[in-house]
């Protein structure tokens, strides 16, 4: 036994793995035990001993002493509260049992017993403790199989197991579960265990073991519980031939337990309502406590119902529908019992095939999953998610569940708008894992529901459900996570395209446009057409800003807003609209086109066919070219859109004049950016677009006679893209960002400056005036009696209008604004003020404030009270007006991106600089996110851009350099202050890679010079230090204006920073070699701007520099010295550079200063200077000894020449004799 006592600790071990590796080793251990094991002589079966000491003795001489060891300590180890220990020890003696033929049923259960008797003086837990262990034991021998073995023992012919035994195993499990009702379940589902274990033998007593079972629950128990429900389920299918009718009736009707006929009763009882056989199915309530855990006959009930067997009748859609739908989730039912509905359904869920998955949806489920899910106040809320979750990992392991599923989420007892009703996004996370026949077989069902049986006088309801698939369309195509397919996402952009365009007069069904393949019955509403052109707009938004990755021979390819044959889709819509225009038997045109109208289509679809040709020369995509394409083609489609609103509005036609003046702009600046081949190009072929646009251009000026003042095309169709960004919606900005993203690689100066001319700032009062205009221009076509009735009104308006502000205005002198008042005490608390309450004032905590304190507290007050008289001198319209512009000045921003993303290189880049400057630093309050994405623009694209342009001019750059360091010098704070450094440093970066160093040099000494000498500067340091490091040959050239500098230093932290600033130079100069040189000529001059700064500050008793600065100082003086012994070898040089006497004045200088006397750290740093240049002097003075005795030497050997000489040549002769005489022998 020394070798397994060990193995029982780690039984108990709260872990699995380890807890399984302990049973494997204790099993193999015993089994070879065992097996050297020799039987000894059992007693007499005739003996007077007791039977508990007689089995004692069989198991000991049947069983080797470690394995009856193992026997009894496993058993009484099934008591232990100690971790996991229970588990662990059933594992262990269940595969004990299995494995060795040398104990029988009785014997084991004996032991059980005797081991889990209760006592009257045990406490619950202890009591709770033996229940469970006389439970895990009996399962043990159920599982083990020894409670239907049937072969003898080893040298025994005892039989292991026998009727008796079963049967006492049996009465003790019922026995247990009527002892304590929280063990019915458990001892009940071992009785099954134990039926199983019969049912798979073939004892000669089986027969006989079923019968004595039958009666035991049959005749004696007449209460009908779910544990008794989950033994009949067994019990008929092990043993058929019983009278099952006669035992199930009353209360059941059907011999069949799960025939479709005892559902009612099947109902009751699994509500955990007992029903007693002896008065006429009466319900009673039932004793125990509720369980959160559904019970396990659910899991039997539902392998019966779905089984594969045609003959037995049962419904498993009248099963759920009366089990679980009317009896778990009616409208009565509790939450707890609604609670055991959702696990039900979440155990069918996985069983039920494809066809049945629909039963399972029922009116009432569905109604309390919808509640309990649409809220989290609910009590069911998480079990409703943890449904929703089981239903998204079936599409997810099944796609081709899932068109079935969104039938029900959105049919008869679910909702059309179910994810909106449920706040979740259940439907849409099943599309997105839904495959591609899932989606066409979903849009098929939707298609069909747009003519679906409806009440003719009902039209609202048909509009709204047509609305509903018009929305669940649209959703498909603008959900990002579905996999797009050209098919079905064409067939949607075609349905859309036919009902909000046309009207469909005749079916055709072997058309390929699916929306004629019915008549619309009633019509589509003026109000449908329009919201179709309008998702139609929506989607080929959402597809323009997406690429397809096309294949080519040799490369891939990424295409904007294309399909995968690499054509627009926004080309193939209009191809669409050709073709169905051309188709007049089964459509009409919604809105019909005069000539003129449909010439100007006309053109625009034969540009778009020569653009679509050019943008392939020499298996090369054409950016140019299919920017323009794009343009063209959104502008063609938005003028067809256009035509049927105003069609459907009966108005005037402004909008499609509109856009017919973009289209005409767009056929403009194309025609001229792309002029028509002649005969002799197309012979020799034309030249890629973005290369000779150009030119292009200019020969269809002097073919025109064109006047030199024409914009240019480029700037044609930039205006054009301006103008769709002004009309903000969804479309319109998608295409104006993927053109602009295509055209920008041949945007020009005057490109550039139409662009700008967007962000630059207007006083909204011209914004308000420009939209009466607007007004007036649009109110210019009515009639003389309305024109005179609209100036009665507006005069009387204008009247009550001046009178009712006089009075806001005097309301608003009296009332107290909150918004002012807060802003105020803003301003207060980032001065470090806390604003005066009632609760607080106190004259003795008043704190008195210098000049400087009043006058940042006085701007600040200014900016205020100065913001709020301007929102009362705009009033309400221009606050409007301001803000659309600040809208549409963020979409231009837009575009400044695209062009620094595509053309990081481009000359171009400088001329955006200040102007976003300027959004970032003049832009008011109510505009910080316009400035916001001004700095992050700057920052993203500019201060971590690795390219810079390397053809520009020279001048308008070097302007730039200059503006940013006069903005920087009066930044507002230090984020722009950030922003402004890294647009220099791209600035001077350009620059000093095109040669132009001296420029950046004078600017950043102008910008040192302002930072040191200007106490109001708005400079820091790090401005000027990341110049150093990242250009230090540059900054290098500035260095006799740092110690310039230095005594003009406003204060003393000023003077401390250029030294700093000092530092960090010489730290990055002394790794390039090739300026050493220069840095040790430079030493000295660094040594008397130290020493003089140190020196004035100890005798000046009034001197503002601190003990810090000047420590800060000596380590650069002692850095410096470092330097200096590193570039040289040449130790007097350093000595005669850095002057150790001088060092040794200033030490006694500092210890008799008044400030700086108690600084032994200063003085500590000073001699530590000296030690570093007298070590150098040491040096250089040892090396001079060495080199005088050397010299001495050398003049001795001089002295002694001849004879010293004589006598080595002798020397050098013997030796030579003995070597000879050696090689001899």
């Amino acid at each position: 036994m020394s070798t397994t006592l060990a193995l029982y600790w780690h039984l108990s071990s709260a872990n699995k793995k380890e807890r399984i590796e302990a049973s494997v080793k204790l099993i193999g251990a015993l089994e070879r035990f065992q097996a050297e094991f020799q039987p000894k002589e059992r007693a007499d079966e005739d003996s007077a001993e007791s039977k508990e000491k007689k089995l004692g003795q069989d198991l000991d001489a049947l069983n080797a002493q470690d394995v009856s060891y193992a026997i009894r300590r496993l058993v009484r180890g099934l008591a232990s509260p100690r971790e996991s220990s229970r588990l662990g020890f059933a594992v262990a003696l269940t595969e004990l049992l299995a494995r060795i033929n040398t104990v029988t049923c009785i014997q084991i259960v004996t032991l059980v017993l005797d081991s889990s008797k209760t006592q009257g003086s045990m406490t619950g837990q202890e009591e709770r403790d033996v229940l469970f262990a006389r439970l895990f034991g009996l399962t043990s021998v159920i599982q083990s199989g020894l409670i239907v073995r049937d072969s003898p023992l080893a040298s025994s012919p005892t039989v292991a197991s026998n009727p008796d035994s079963f049967m006492e195993v049996i009465n003790q499990l019922l026995a247990l579960g009527e002892k304590r009702s929280w063990l019915r379940e458990s001892a009940w589902w071992t009785i099954g265990l134990a039926l199983d274990a019969l049912g798979h033998t073939a004892v000669p007593w089986k027969e006989d073991a079923f019968k004595s079972i039958v009666d035991k629950v049959y005749g004696e128990n007449k209460v009908w519980t779910p544990e008794k429900v989950a033994v009949t389920l067994k019990l008929q299918k092990y043993y058929p031939s019983a009278n099952w009718r006669e035992l199930l009736s009353p209360p059941f009707k059907h011999s069949e337990i799960t025939h479709t006929g005892n559902y009612s009763v099947l109902a009751r009882i699994l509500k955990e309502v007992s029903v007693d056989e002896d008065e006429d199915a009466d319900l009673k309530p039932k004793s125990g406590n509720w369980k959160p855990q559904v019970h396990s006959v659910w899991d039997l009930l539902l392998d019966d119902v779905l089984g594969q067997n045609e003959q037995r009748k049962t419904s498993f859609p009248e099963f759920f529908r009366i089990l679980v739908d009317e009896s778990l989730f009616s409208s009565t039912s509790s939450a707890e019992r609604k609670y055991w509905g959702f696990q039900i359904f979440q155990k069918a869920l996985p069983k039920v095939s494809a066809p049945d998955l629909p039963m399972l949806f029922t009116k009432n489920f569905m109604r309390s999953w919808i509640n309990h899910l649409s809220n989290s106040d609910r009590y069911l809320h998480k079990a409703a998610k943890q449904v929703a979750n089981d239903i998204h990992a079936l599409v997810k392991k099944d796609p081709t569940v899932g068109f079935a599923l969104i039938l029900q989420l959105t049919g008869v007892h679910g909702s059309h708008q179910f994810d909106k009703l449920t706040k979740t996004k259940t439907v849409e996370t099943i599309l997105t894992s839904m495959d591609n026949e899932g989606i066409q077989a979903y849009i098929k069902h939707l298609l069909e529901q747009v003519n679906a049986e409806h009440d003719a006088s009902d039209v609202a309801s048909v509009n709204a459900r047509r609305t509903w698939i018009i929305e669940q369309l649209a959703a498909l195509v603008r959900n990002g996570a579905i996999p797009k397919d050209d098919a079905w996402v064409q067939a949607i952009l075609d349905w859309f395209t036919v009902h909000g365009l046309f009207i469909v007069r005749r079916k055709s069904e072997k058309s390929e446009f699916l929306a004629l393949h019915s008549i619309p019955s009633p019509p589509f509403s003026d109000d449908l057409r329009k919201l179709c052109r309008e998702r139609l707009l929506s989607c080929l938004a959402e597809l323009t800003t997406h690429a397809t990755v096309l294949k080519t021979d040799d490369k891939t390819v990424k295409v904007p807003a294309a399909a995968s044959d690499g054509r627009f889709w926004i080309s193939r819509v209009l191809q669409s609209i050709e073709r169905l225009e051309k188709d007049g038997k089964h459509l009409s045109v919604l809105a019909e086109r005069d000539e003129d109208v449909v010439g100007v289509y006309r053109r625009a679809r034969e540009l778009c066919v020569r653009l679509r040709r050019d943008q392939v020369v020499g298996d090369q995509l054409q950016d140019v070219a299919g920017g323009t394409e794009l343009l063209v083609s959104a502008a063609l489609l938005a003028a067809y859109c256009a035509d049927a609103d105003d069609d459907d509005d009966d108005d005037e036609g402004e909008g499609e004049e509109d856009e017919m003046e973009v289209l005409q702009n767009c056929l403009d600046g194309g025609s001229r950016l792309f002029p028509a081949e002649t005969k002799k190009s197309n012979k020799k072929g034309r030249k890629p677009a973005a290369a000779d646009s150009t030119a292009a251009a200019e020969n269809a000026k002097k073919n025109e006679n064109e006047e030199t003042d024409e914009p240019e095309p480029i700037d044609v169709l930039v205006d054009v893209v301006i103008g769709f960004l002004e009309k903000g919606t969804a479309y319109m900005r998608a295409v104006a960002n993927q053109v602009f993203a295509l055209l920008c690689a041949d945007v020009k100066e005057s490109t550039v400056d139409l662009v700008l001319a967007q962000l630059a700032r207007k006083d909204p009062a011209e914004l308000l005036e420009d939209g009466d205009e607007d007004e007036e221009m649009e109110g210019a076509a009515s009639d003389d009696e309305d024109e005179d009735e609209d100036e009665d009104e507006g005069e009387d308006a204008s009247d009550s209008e001046s009178s009712d502000a006089e009075e806001d205005e005097e309301e608003e002198a009296e009332a107290e604004d909150p918004e002012l008042r807060r802003k105020i005490e803003e301003a207060l608390r980032v001065n470090g003020i806390e604003p005066a309450t009632g609760d607080t004032d106190d004259e003795s905590e008043e704190e008195l404030m210098d000049d400087d304190q009043m006058m940042a507290i006085d701007e600040q007050l200014a900016a205020v009270f100065k913001a709020r008289a301007e929102e009362k001198k705009m009033g309400k319209g221009a606050l409007d007006a301001q803000r659309e512009a600040t809208h549409y000045k963020n979409r231009v921003l837009d575009l400044v991106e695209i062009f620094f993303k595509k053309q990081p290189t481009n000359p171009h880049i400088f001329r955006f600089i200040l102007p976003l400057v300027e959004l970032i630093t003049d832009t008011s309050s109510d505009e910080k996110q316009l400035a916001d994405k001004a700095t992050g623009i700057l920052r993203s694209r500019i201060v971590k851009s690795k390219e810079t342009p390397t053809e520009f001019d020279r001048e308008s750059a070097i302007a730039i350099l200059e503006e940013l360091h006069v903005r920087a010098r009066k930044a507002p704070s230090s984020d722009v202050l950030f922003t402004l450094g890294g647009c220099s440093l791209f600035v001077s970066r350009a620059l000093v890679h095109a040669g132009d160093e001296e420029s950046v040099r004078k600017v950043y000494s102008a910008s040192l010079v302002d930072f040191v000498t200007r106490k109001a500067s708005r400079l820091s340091t790090g401005f000027i230090q990341e110049f150093g490091r990242r250009y230090p040959r540059v900054a290098w050239g500035m260095r006799q204006e740092y110690i310039d500098v230095i005594p003009k230093a406003v204060n003393a932290y000023r003077q401390s920073q250029v030294f700093h600033l000092l530092q960090v130079l010489l730290s990055q100069v002394f790794s390039v070699i090739d300026l050493n040189a220069e840095a040790m000529s430079f030493m000295p001059v660094l040594r008397d701007a130290i020493l003089n700064a140190i020196t004035k500050a100890a005798e000046n008793e009034k001197s503002t520099l601190t003990v810090p600065h000047v420590k800060d100082i000596l380590k650069l003086a002692l850095s410096a010295v470092r330097q200096t012994r590193r570039i040289t070898a040449n130790l007097e040089e350093v000595q005669r550079i850095w002057k150790p006497a001088s060092w040794q004045q200033l030490l006694e200088k500092l210890e008799a200063s008044s400030h700086f006397k108690q600084a032994k750290g200063l003085h500590d740093l000073c001699k530590q200077v000296m030690r570093t240049i007298d070590q150098a002097m040491k040096g250089a003075a040892a090396k001079n000894e060495n080199k005088k005795s050397e010299d001495k030497k050398r003049k001795a050997e001089d002295a002694d020449g001849s004879g010293e000489e004589a006598e080595a040549e002798t020397t050098s002769k013997k030796s030579k004799r003995k070597k000879v005489k050696k090689n001899k022998a």
